[in-house]
């Protein structure tokens, strides 16, 4: 037999207080004006008789249902990006809410249907979120959801949570610079020149804007910039083989990502060269080979955990405005020594 939920009434019954006390403890009203021992009593209530508080009713009285959309492109079935459902779900669970996750591998249709199922549920407000910083289409929503973009942006709704990639850039020339390379160093990903009408996203030019800014500050210049469409290790890998065969006077590689370094090192195995001690390596995101590497990757790290709780503490919190940048951690490893000479 069945046995009937235990109710709110029960609570204060066993708590010996009323049900509006007991509702004001439970719900965490900062202001009860009731004792520790109130407090105490009716957590032991609720713990004791198993309560769990009827979520639908409580959105039907206060509009809210503590529940958050998170819909997503290709993120949950990602570990290189799965940081950023970590840290929304800690920071949802802390607020004492629940995430909905919808997964949608880009597909506009699925899209359109996870923003249904979302809003049938009433949630407090949407997160919409992409493995790798781009614009995002949302269609129309109703004026009164809240949104805000993780790791991505859109013109509609301008409340976003993205990585600072231009300080990022240039903390990794800071790092090699730090270990004494001030000549010798190869951009290994973007070609300006050669890549003037090609597509970046507005991460990717900031990512480039801050290593060009720090180096141009110090009157610095690359021997060499090898541009790579794909930045994928196939491509990292052929780069490098290609770069050594033209010059004999690089010592630092700055890989634009941690998977163009993964396949640099391959090269350089290849021809005989030694990380750090003949060439130097620097990569970005922190992806999960760069600890894996031998000599592990010193890497700038993309901050997916903090940028997920932040997006929801703005959501939680209404904000608007302009887009939030999280700075991004120097990941300072193996990979580089001063050079040689």
């Amino acid at each position: 037999m069945a046995r009937n939920r235990v109710t709110l009434a029960d609570v204060a019954r066993e708590a010996g207080l009323s049900i509006t006390a007991a509702s004001m403890i439970l719900n965490g009203r900062p202001e009860t004006g009731l004792s520790k021992e109130s407090h105490d009593r009716v957590f032991a209530a609720a713990e004791a008789l198993n309560y769990r508080p009827n979520v639908a009713a409580r959105g039907l009285r206060t509009d809210k249902t503590r529940t958050i959309g998170f819909i997503s492109d290709e993120i949950a079935t990602t570990r290189y990006a799965g940081g950023l459902i970590k840290g929304a779900l800690e920071a949802a669970e802390e607020a004492r809410h629940v995430i909905l996750l919808l997964e949608t591998g880009g597909d506009p249709r699925r899209e359109a249907e996870a923003i249904g199922a979302v809003l049938d549920r009433q949630v407090d407000g949407i997160i919409f979120a992409t493995m790798r910083s781009r614009e995002f289409f949302v269609p129309e929503l109703p004026t009164s959801t809240s949104v805000v973009m993780l790791n991505a942006t859109n013109s509609h709704h301008p409340v976003s949570v993205l990585p600072d990639e231009f300080a990022g850039g240039r903390a990794a020339i800071e790092l090699l610079l730090d270990h004494g390379h001030s000549a010798g160093i190869a951009l290994i990903g973007q070609n300006d020149e050669v890549e003037r009408d090609r597509f970046r996203s507005a991460t990717v030019e900031a990512r480039v804007a801050g290593i060009r800014g720090a180096m141009r500050e110090r009157g610095l210049t690359f021997v060499a910039e090898e541009s790579i469409p794909v930045w994928e290790p196939e491509h990292g890998y052929r780069a490098v083989h290609e770069l050594f065969a033209r010059r004999d006077d690089v010592r630092a590689l700055l890989c634009l990502n941690d998977r163009l370094a993964f396949g640099a090192y391959q090269a350089l195995a290849e021809l005989g060269l030694c990380v750090p001690g003949d060439v130097s390596v620097v990569g970005f995101d922190n992806d999960e080979v760069a600890s894996y590497l031998r000599p592990e990757l010193s890497t700038i790290a993309l901050p997916h955990e903090e940028m997920g709780r932040r997006a929801v503490k703005l959501l939680l919190e209404g904000a608007s405005g302009e887009p939030v940048l999280v700075p991004m951690p120097v990941v300072s490893r193996s990979s580089v020594e001063p050079p040689r000479g």
